[in-house]
This record gives structure tokens, C-alpha cells and sequence, in this order.
């Protein structure tokens, strides 16, 4: 029947209903949800990553983290989510502006010193330091070395498993950036190995062939067929033992229980790598935890989103 089609959803939250409140507090210009939304989410890294890398975006838009401020000057869950805030439209500006096109380098200095102003606030809050990470991409020539080492320094110490900091290293050490496909993938790889069982750490070296996959077909101009040997990008045999290691070294050892919202996006990237590269066992598996949560990407680096989750839902074994 029709009405049993099966559906993902595409929840830009990942089904986390209080971000989702906060989210349409913004809309209309309340930062009380905001300030609520941080105060009840706490010391929890993990989550309050999530969480400020979700509303940033949409605080981007309008001024109601420049009204809390205004409201609460020293608050210090305020000055965070602005500086995220300061970052997310400094990309937008370089998202407008096209690959390639420098933006004006006062607005990265704001949003560098925003950045910096709510790692003073909040001294145990490895956010601040994930942002300037972040942030730090958009210098043409990205940051000295040694600067970029000791903000790494600075967040690792308060979160040393961080997912999303390590991400943010990742990108800036693609070829994307400021790094190689090399560098990147050796970055991943030592953060795997070092990683607790059960910590997400291990699939970032998923992350990475998605980078790598972006790159290479951006360069192509999107045309798949002109680049030869795309079409084992994922399952070669090093992709294909890369997405066991992460199974072992990551699913296995997880704590039993629920998906968490934070946990989506990662296990969306580990679930595409699984199917491409035709370990449908781990697929289907994957599949079974994340239910109808999914995210775009990377599942729309391959095609129409909806339709890839969807066909490789019903088939995991399925060819690429």
C-alpha cells in the first residue's frame, strides 16, 4: 500500500525536542528558550556541541543572541552560542562569495576574538575552542602551526574525545582547506587508535572518504564518469576493513541504549560507508538503530538523498 511507504526523516535535530523549542524561539526573536535550552543541557560536552553547532546556523540570521547579550552581558552560555554565532556567518559570507574568493579577514578576526572572549567566560567549555577551530579554515593561508596546536591543545584538554573538535581538525586538514588527503586520513586514523572502545572517534575516518569523495568530484565538475576509479572509492578493500574496524572498534563497545540525537550524523556516515562498501551486515544493522533518522549527508554526495537512504534500506547488499 501507498501510506506504508517507508520515509526517512530528515529532522534537522535529530529528534532533539528541546533544540527543536529553541529553535522556533529564534524564529521569532525569544532568547529565553536559548538561555533555557543551555542552562538544562550543562557540562555535557557531547550534547552542548550538538546542540550550539545546531542553533548557530539558525541564530545566524537574526539578532536575538545580540538581544540576550544585551539582556545578560555576562552570560557566559550567551557569549559561547555567539561566538558559534559570529562563525556561522562568517562561513555564510564565504559560502556566498564562492570557493576560492577571500572574504574581507576583520570579519574572521571577530568572530576569532568572539571565539576567544567565550573561552574567557567559560573556562571549562571546550565549545568556544571547537568554534575557533572552525573558524580558522577561512584565513587564506589558515593559522600558523603552532597557534592552530595550541588551540587543539586547549580543547583537547577539556574534551580529549570530542567528537565534533575532531571533525573540525579533520576538515581543515583536507585538501578542501589546508591539508592533503593524506594528512586528513592520517589524522583520522591516529585519533581511531587512540580512542576508548565504544567512543564515535573511529568514523571519522568515514568522514574523511566523504571528504575525499567531495573533493574529487568537485573537481570533476560532478561529472562521476569522468574520474576514473570513482566508482571504488568506496570499496576497496581498505575502505571496505575501514568500515569493520570502525564497526568493532566503535558499535560493538557502545553502551547499550538508545540512539542519542548527537549520535545521528556519525552513524548516518558509518551506515552510507557500510553500504557502498558491501558489508550488508553491518548495514543492516545500522539500519536497525537508526530506525527513519537520517541526515542529508553524506547520503546526498551519491545521489538524491531520500531515495539512497530509502533503496538501501530495503537493500543493503545492494550493488553500487
Amino acid at each position: 500500500m501507498a501510506g506504508d511507504r517507508f520515509t526517512p526523516d530528515f529532522d534537522p535535530d535529530f529528534g532533539d525536542a528541546p533544540l527543536t523549542s529553541a529553535r522556533q524561539d529564534i524564529v521569532i526573536g525569544r532568547w529565553q528558550g536559548l538561555r533555557e535550552l543551555l542552562r538544562a543541557t550543562g557540562p555535557d560536552w557531547a550534547v552542548r556541541g550538538h546542540r550550539v553547532r545546531l542553533l548557530a546556523p539558525a541564530c545566524a540570521g537574526n539578532s536575538t543572541v545580540e538581544s540576550w547579550l544585551a539582556a545578560e552581558p555576562r552570560s557566559a552560555d550567551a557569549l559561547v552560542l555567539r561566538a558559534a554565532t559570529d562563525v556561522a556567518r562568517a562561513f555564510n559570507v564565504a559560502i556566498a562569495a564562492g570557493r576560492g574568493v577571500p572574504i574581507d579577514q576583520q570579519r574572521i578576526d571577530r568572530a576569532v576574538l568572539a571565539c576567544l572572549q567565550a573561552a574567557e567566560a567559560y573556562p571549562d567549555d571546550p565549545t568556544p575552542w571547537i568554534s575557533l577551530i572552525s573558524v580558522a579554515r577561512l584565513y587564506p593561508t589558515g593559522v600558523r602551526r603552532r597557534e592552530l596546536g595550541r588551540w587543539w591543545d586547549e580543547l583537547h584538554a577539556r574534551d580529549p574525545y570530542s567528537m565534533e573538535g575532531h571533525l573540525q581538525i579533520l576538515h581543515y586538514y583536507s585538501s578542501r582547506w589546508h591539508g592533503t588527503h593524506g594528512l586528513m586520513y592520517d589524522f583520522a586514523r591516529d585519533a581511531a587508535g587512540v580512542a576508548p572502545p565504544g567512543c564515535a572517534l573511529p568514523v571519522l575516518v568515514q568522514f574523511a572518504r566523504v571528504e575525499e569523495y567531495r573533493y574529487v568530484l568537485d573537481g570533476a565538475k560532478g561529472q562521476r564518469d569522468a574520474v576514473v576509479g570513482l566508482g571504488q572509492h568506496w570499496n576497496h578493500d581498505a575502505a571496505v576493513n575501514d568500515v569493520r574496524r570502525t564497526w568493532e572498534r566503535w558499535i560493538t563497545a557502545r553502551p547499550e541504549g538508545p540512539v542519542a540525537p548527537e549520535e545521528v550524523r556519525d552513524l548516518n556516515h558509518l551506515t552510507h560507508a557500510a553500504c557502498y562498501a558491501g558489508a550488508a551486515d553491518i548495514a543492516e544493522a545500522l539500519f536497525g538503530m537508526i530506525g527513519r533518522r537520517a541526515s542529508r549527508m553524506p547520503w546526498s554526495c551519491t545521489g538524491d538523498p531520500e531515495r539512497e537512504f530509502v533503496r538501501w534500506r530495503e537493500r543493503p547488499s545492494r550493488g553500487v
